[in-house]
């Protein structure tokens, strides 16, 4: 297996979960039901927000290349978290679960969090690829532009993970628990995707 080849296995075996995480039906759970275009900068920000504690935390407790990726990545996630709502927070009181970053905490070793981030960056790509199509339809041509940079640069990320799981990766053995992991991320994004729904009242099965 190779980089390609993990990713490919991801999409093959999680195709209903990552088509239902880029459905409208996300963006309404990212919302919170609010379908307007501050809420969705707002939820992007608030995912973005704790994606980059994550990845700043295993920035400083991982090795060489990988730690460097993370600290880029945390860098990349902040930034964009502020550019689309700096004050994006979880009111005081309440709790929310994140998209991605919930699923990462149990990524211990290097090889384990390379896995989970290409994973996670697959499952944002795939959701910021709806959150371009909301904006273009609400004729906010500045946003679509600013998520499809960020967008791009999400896959760009999800590429370099996946390249540097590859190095990490010696024999079939550590390839199953690498995709064992990406599996595991992308299940607790759909458990998000299915549990948020559902707490509003939305059947989350059928796409629209």
């Amino acid at each position: 297996m190779d980089a390609d080849s993990f990713l490919d296995d991801l999409r093959d075996a999680h195709g209903t979960e990552l088509s239902r995480l880029s459905s409208s039906k996300a963006v309404y759970a990212l919302t919170d039901g609010e379908m307007e275009g501050d809420a969705v900068r707002a939820g992007t920000a608030r995912e973005l927000h704790e994606l980059a504690s994550v990845l700043d935390g295993w920035a400083t407790t991982s090795e060489g290349e990988a730690a460097d990726l993370f600290a880029d990545a945390a860098e990349f996630a902040a930034t964009f978290a502020d550019d689309f709502d700096s004050e994006a927070t979880v009111p005081e009181g309440e709790s929310a679960t994140g998209v991605t970053a919930d699923a990462l905490a149990a990524c211990e070793s290097d090889r384990e969090r390379l896995a989970g981030a290409a994973a996670a960056f697959l499952v944002l790509e795939e959701l910021a690829g709806q959150l371009v199509g909301f904006f273009v339809g609400d004729a906010d041509r500045k946003s679509a532009d600013e998520f499809r940079e960020f967008r791009a640069e999400l896959g760009d990320y999800r590429d370099e993970a996946a390249a540097l799981l590859a190095d990490h990766c010696e024999g079939e053995s550590d390839w199953e628990t690498a995709h064992e992991v990406g599996a595991d991320v992308v299940d607790g994004a759909y458990d998000w995707y299915v549990d948020t729904l559902e707490s509003m009242g939305v059947e989350p099965k059928n796409v629209c």
